[in-house]
């Protein structure tokens, strides 16, 4: 069931999203090599502390997880996709990092993600990064009122699959509100004009996941959590809380220049 949101509560929503913001925007600062995952974890706690904050992502285990997540951040390295456990690994030059992180505020949710090269980039994951921000970009573009839900997978899809980059089949965004995962579902591939229509009130999660390589094969790694390419390539994971509105796509988890 899809439930809409009022204008207070997106409001509220908004107020979660800035916290989500806040700290992907400290871990961004403090990501450098030598870091560890587990570092960068304790800042994005530390900002949620501050705020009053909660994390949806602490203690979360959804069927698939053979333990609870242990951190308030998904700390994803290389060929991680998405969901990496925050452990001691430490950053080295060139590492592709992707977080995602959560934040729960007067019982609204906020969930955003952010991919970036640590030290001395490579051209590919350069290009590799920048194609998810179109295709996020793209995606919030098409989160409009009238449209359906397969223009926002639509909107996506096209710009991964133009790049020649692959795309997991089974994970893509969500609905969001007093829980992190609500209905309905958001695929990164879709058939425009097809699918759920987008009204005044739902509020997504819009979250691109590309693989390097083109391929979309992917298995879990042994941690029974973090999901990894099957090829090795790596992969970028960007992610925004959009609220469709009457007046257009409102991005509640926003950043400075995103």
């Amino acid at each position: 069931m899809v439930e809409l949101k009022t204008d207070t509560s997106i409001d509220s929503m908004h107020a979660a999203g800035q916290v989500v913001a806040r700290a992907l925007t400290a871990v961004r600062q403090a990501a450098d090599v030598g870091v560890s995952l587990l570092e960068l974890d304790a800042v994005a706690r530390e900002v949620l502390r501050e705020a009053g904050a909660g994390s949806p992502f602490l203690g979360y285990r959804p069927s698939f997880a053979p333990t609870p997540f242990p951190g308030v951040i998904c700390a994803s390295v290389n060929d991680a996709i998405v969901h990496g456990v925050p452990d001691g690994y430490r950053l080295r030059d060139g590492d592709l990092v992707s977080i995602d992180c959560g934040a729960t505020l007067d019982g609204w949710a906020g969930d955003s993600a952010l991919s970036f090269v640590v030290g001395t980039p490579r051209a590919a994951d350069v290009t590799l990064i920048e194609t998810a921000e179109r295709a996020l970009a793209a995606g919030i573009g098409a989160a409009v009122v009238g449209n359906r839900i397969g223009d926002i997978g639509h909107a996506i899809g096209t710009v991964c699959r133009a790049a020649g980059y692959g795309i997991m089949e089974d994970f893509g965004g969500h609905g969001i509100g007093r829980r992190m995962h609500e209905d309905p579902g958001v695929p990164n591939e879709g058939r425009p004009g097809r699918g759920l229509p987008l009204r005044h009130g739902m509020v997504l999660a819009i979250e691109p996941m590309l693989i390097g390589s083109g391929r979309d094969d992917y298995h879990p790694a042994a941690d029974g959590w973090t999901l990894r390419t099957n090829d090795g390539s790596r992969a970028a994971h960007v992610e925004h809380t959009v609220a469709i509105t009457d007046g257009g796509p409102r991005v509640l988890t926003s950043r400075d220049g995103f």
